[in-house]
């Protein structure tokens, strides 16, 4: 058995705003897969240990505009286009390195609230 390597695959994710009534698919390119990573057995104290992760190493922002937003509502969001992926320690800034993320395609707005 032999695990996929970190690498671009296409992926749609869902895109939303609050203000705007319903989120949109878009297709763009994610970097999935996985990394050797190494968990010392002796651990030292005060001494950092990173895993890394399958992340981007150059990405560009895509413009999207939502059709269902309400006058006042910029429509317009932004998400990121992967160009090509390494294995490096998480950056927070542009990439989910959470224990168990959400879905790609999950929606803020699925959710129902109440009151």
């Amino acid at each position: 058995f032999q695990l996929p390597p970190c690498q671009l695959i296409n992926q749609t994710v869902s895109v939303e705003k609050e203000g705007c009534a319903s989120c949109h698919p878009v297709e763009t390119t994610i970097c999935s897969g996985h990394c050797i990573t190494k968990d010392p057995v002796i651990k030292i104290p005060f001494s950092k240990v990173y895993q890394h992760v399958c992340t981007y190493r150059d990405f560009y922002y895509k413009t999207f505009e939502l059709p269902d937003c309400p006058p006042g509502v910029d429509p317009t969001v932004t998400y990121p286009v992967a160009l090509s992926c390494h294995c490096g320690r998480c950056a927070m800034d542009t990439s989910d390195c959470t224990f168990e993320s959400l879905q790609p395609d999950f929606c803020m707005n699925d959710i129902p609230f109440y009151y």
